[in-house]
């Protein structure tokens, strides 16, 4: 089935804010990439800012969809390494160059307050489900665990475009496995 032209703006804009930057694509470059016209963009989205709040929400559900799936079928003592698995696994997949709503947070934070907060709320979700994960693995009751592992996961969204997408990814599961390990030694 075709998608309709509405997600296929979605997905056109969504390639190309993260690749070449919010205000620097243009509406005349999102609808001659996406092959419609720019009615068609007003059609379904008010303005360009309402273009970015939907790319970014869109992506945001697909993100914490994945990160859900790969928890709910985690064993207690490895739902946070299930997530932080599946968070490495989106980074591969569609975000080598570093994470969009960093990207949305840098370019909006002087412009617009609703996409600011959208991305700055995105990351609060990050870190409620780490601490869902935490305690699902029994280990809620350590002090500050999840906002280090928060702090390793966004270290990764920026590692991958520095070190790659395997070293850093390899440097996010063994500081993952360290943190871990020393909470689990603090509970036995």
């Amino acid at each position: 089935m075709p998608a309709s032209k509405r997600d296929q703006l979605l997905a056109t804009a969504e390639q190309l804010f993260y690749e070449e930057g919010f205000h620097a694509t243009g509406i005349d470059r999102i609808v001659a990439a996406a092959g419609v016209v720019r009615m068609t963009l007003y059609n379904h989205f008010a303005s360009k800012e309402a273009l970015v709040a939907a790319v970014l929400a869109t992506r945001h559900e697909r993100f914490m969809a994945s990160l859900d799936t790969a928890t709910a079928s985690a064993v207690p003592g490895q739902v946070t390494r299930a997530l932080v698995d599946a968070h490495g696994r989106w980074l591969e997949d569609h975000s080598p160059h570093g994470c969009i709503m960093v990207k949305a947070m840098g370019e909006f934070a002087e412009h617009s307050t609703e996409i600011h907060a959208l991305a700055v709320a995105a990351k609060a979700d990050l870190l409620a489900r780490l601490e869902a994960s935490l305690a699902r693995d029994g280990l809620d009751h350590q002090d500050g665990l999840a906002r280090q592992l928060f702090m390793v996961l966004e270290g990764s969204n920026t590692a991958v475009a520095l070190q790659g997408t395997q070293t850093a990814l390899a440097d996010t599961q063994a500081l993952t496995d360290t943190l871990l390990s020393v909470a689990q030694g603090k509970t036995e």
